[in-house]
């Protein structure tokens, strides 16, 4: 996993993670995970629908919001929180 560029990240985040966390945790954090990388698959696609924005941005602070509930605080940095400004 050294010395990927953004693109394959890009990748491993919106399209393999989800298929490589399918059978490994729990449903709940699975679901959480699962959101996060639809969201950034949404974000990140060539067409944005403008009315869609506000359903995302919402969409990103719940996805926070559970993913706090099951990884440590110490996991969230000023980085994490960033998504929320994405959109």
């Amino acid at each position: 996993m050294v010395g990927l560029k953004s693109h394959n990240c890009h990748v491993l985040m919106q399209q393999l993670l989800v298929m490589a966390i399918r059978d490994i945790l729990p449903n709940k954090v699975r679901l959480a995970i699962t959101r996060l990388c639809f969201f950034f698959n949404a974000v990140y696609s060539k067409v944005v629908d403008s009315v869609k924005l506000d359903e995302l941005e919402n969409e990103a602070a719940i996805i926070l919001c559970q993913l706090e509930m099951y990884f440590p605080l110490t996991f969230f940095d000023i980085m994490v929180h960033l998504i929320v400004h994405l959109v």
